[in-house]
């Protein structure tokens, strides 16, 4: 009786800290808005980068495919590095009026933020 008794726990997970068995479930859809709904926000902003100045462009509704492949244009388009954090793309140097005729072009309603 022992035996079979055994056999059942083994299957049985009481507590998983690590693991893949549910990340599917855990996984959140990104809705992919179109261009002409979504309203980015564009800010040069040095806060926490050691004094560079950084332009960040936050309010973005996309898939992370989408991000990287604006992240490449944005870049290619401003001749300097950047990347993408937190749903933000971050391009080195401050070229908020740059992006902002970038993206208007592309079809998003993009505007200055901050001062």
């Amino acid at each position: 009786m022992s035996s079979s008794n055994s056999k059942s726990s083994e299957k049985r997970t009481v507590y998983r800290e690590f693991g893949n068995d549910n990340s599917a479930a855990l996984e959140r859809p990104t809705q992919e808005l179109p261009p002409q709904q979504q309203n980015p926000r564009v800010q040069a902003t040095r806060a926490g980068r050691k004094g560079k100045t950084v332009t960040v462009i936050r309010g973005f509704q996309s898939k992370p495919e989408t991000l990287q492949a604006l992240l490449k244009q944005l870049k290619t388009q401003c001749g300097t590095g950047g990347t993408v954090k937190d749903n933000e793309i971050e391009i080195q140097g401050d070229h908020k009026q740059k992006i902002v005729e970038i993206l208007t072009k592309l079809g998003y309603k993009a505007k200055i933020s901050g001062g």
